[in-house]
């Protein structure tokens, strides 16, 4: 069993205006992870808000950079090397334009399909093989430009399962944490 914690990370944007953005739909995932955990987020000298505690029993750090998407590198690097996570041990939540409103997918690796918050962190680390929650927020509608779609809140519809799906997205971070990517696959790819 690893002694090295794992390392959390929701991605969004910081600041009221951006709060109900369908991009920050890491930082939605990761408050309800905060509240499992019992604990509150506090400010990091990394420029990101950190809780630290235990969820699904294993130890682990909560992080939502205090930066724009496309500047989380920074962040997650400077907390990475400051709790020495393993890149196998970081996890980066985020909303992904290619999957259905409402599902959830889980990977390792792989490339950042457009999304600059991926982008940064794959740079920064010099690694892109973290795993990946996905958030699926769905495609823009008609010819909308998909970086405006994903800066409006969720839609009224969407609203009334938000917070259902970021349980579900919570959910699949703890089944990483407890079985690990191939299980938590099998439970969240199935439907």
């Amino acid at each position: 069993m690893s002694t090295e914690p794992w390392l959390i990370v929701g991605l969004g944007n910081p600041g009221p205006s951006y709060a109900g953005n369908r991009h920050n739909a890491g930082f939605m995932v990761l408050d309800v992870l905060a509240g499992r955990a019992g604990g509150r987020f506090k400010a990091h000298k990394a420029r990101a808000d950190v809780l630290e505690g235990r969820l699904a029993g294993a130890r682990a750090v909560l992080a939502k950079p205090r930066c724009y998407m496309n500047e989380s590198g920074g962040p997650v690097k400077a907390l990475r090397d400051f709790y020495k996570a393993p890149v196998e041990r970081l996890i980066v939540v985020h909303d992904e334009l290619d999957i259905p409103y409402g599902a959830v997918r889980l990977k390792q690796g792989g490339g950042d399909n457009g999304h600059n918050g991926l982008r940064s962190i794959s740079r920064s680390l010099g690694d892109r093989n973290y795993l990946r929650v996905r958030f699926g927020v769905g495609r823009p509608p008609g010819r909308m430009d998909p970086a405006a779609f994903v800066l409006k809140d969720f839609s009224a519809v969407e609203r009334k399962e938000l917070d259902l799906n970021a349980e579900r997205a919570a959910d699949a971070v703890e089944a990483l944490l407890t079985g690990g990517l191939e299980a938590a696959q099998n439970v969240y790819h199935a439907g």
